[in-house]
């Protein structure tokens, strides 16, 4: 039985006879499973779940290509697996490019299937907990002050309290009673975790 926080494996195929049995095939290995037969269709209902998506390339109105970018800027974070027949392999590896995690040309073995979604849904479960993670962090960051904003961004350079104080006009004892909040607020251990933290931030 797999785990019930395993995440949910989101279908976009127009093809409904497809979609049907891929959904069957999918909940029949105890897969939560959320099918949808347009683009726009997922894009209304999609409400930041983990999982992953397996999309058709070749579809009406926004195909999967366009869907994938309306992802990237959306941020929605989603390991695909793209589906396409035969002529549209080209498309399936542009998708590639554009961070697709795989591809399945139809008509494929249900064997190879399974085993992709679990890699697919794994891959979900490490970019939702770093996603957390961050979400986590920014939360923090946003309970400092301005000024402790200010030391903290000179902290993560490894100026010291002296350089710190000269570069914002206050006194070195005050830097280090900033510099105490910081690390408390930010709960950070040591100066290399709120460095990484700071590093997270940025990106």
């Amino acid at each position: 039985m797999q785990a019930k926080d395993t995440g949910t494996v989101f279908i976009v195929d127009d093809d409904d006879d497809f979609r049907d049995s891929m959904q069957w095939l999918l909940e029949s290995d105890d897969l939560p499973v959320q099918s949808f037969s347009s683009a726009r269709d997922f894009l209304s209902q999609y409400k930041g779940e983990k999982g992953c998506m397996l999309l058709d390339v070749r579809m009406p109105e926004i195909n999967g290509l366009a869907l994938q970018q309306i992802m990237i800027e959306r941020d929605i974070r989603l390991p695909i697996v793209v589906l396409s027949g035969h002529g549209d392999i080209p498309m399936a590896v542009t998708a590639m490019k554009n961070g697709a995690i795989d591809f399945l040309e139809k008509p494929f073995d249900d064997e190879v299937l399974i085993p992709l979604v679990q890699t697919a849904l794994q891959k979900a479960e490490e970019l939702f907990a770093g996603q957390e993670q961050l979400n986590q962090i920014r939360e923090l960051y946003d309970s400092l002050s301005r000024r402790e904003k200010e030391v903290m961004a000179l902290v993560v350079t490894g100026k010291a309290n002296r350089e710190i104080a000269e570069d914002l006009g206050i006194s070195p004892k005050t830097v280090e009673v900033h510099r105490s909040r910081v690390m408390s607020k930010m709960r950070a251990e040591s100066l290399p975790e709120l460095v990484n933290q700071a590093a997270q931030l940025e990106e």
